[in-house]
């Protein structure tokens, strides 16, 4: 059996450099696009209900996901497994990968220094420091 790489994939220049990396390093690997739901762009959390406008807001927000990664699994010349997800990125990534399907993570990073990566946080470094399985950083 083949290396199976899980690819986070939200459609920015970041997840589309990893897609590349990934797709050139390995490439007789199975590969699997992540995309994952952050109900907090919606202001949802857990506990407080869900508020009106959110299934509206779901839906959208899933049929853009799919749409991304349609468009990531046209960017390889291969076929391409897809997943979405919800819940915190780094979490939602961290748990799929812990799946048993998974034999490595790459992820794209935004290379943020400073306060903003403080502010902001690192998806990608929390992802390295909480998965079960080794990770690729690519900037």
């Amino acid at each position: 059996m083949g290396k199976r790489i899980l690819v986070a994939f939200d459609g920015t220049d970041q997840s589309v450099d990893a897609l590349e990396y990934a797709a050139a390093e390995w490439p007789d690997a199975e590969l699997t696009l992540l995309y994952v739901i952050d109900p907090a762009e919606a202001g949802l959390s857990a506990g407080r209900g869900v508020p009106s406008g959110a299934e509206e807001w779901y839906e959208r927000t899933k049929a853009s996901a799919e749409a991304t990664l349609a468009d990531g699994a046209a960017l390889v010349d291969r076929e391409v497994g897809t997943a979405t997800e919800v819940g915190k990125p780094s979490e939602a990534i961290v748990e799929y990968a812990g799946g048993g399907d998974v034999d490595l993570v790459v992820i794209g990073s935004h290379g943020r220094r400073g306060i903003s990566r403080m502010v902001l946080g690192s998806v990608a470094e929390e992802v390295v420091r909480a998965s079960p399985v080794p990770v690729t950083v690519v900037r």
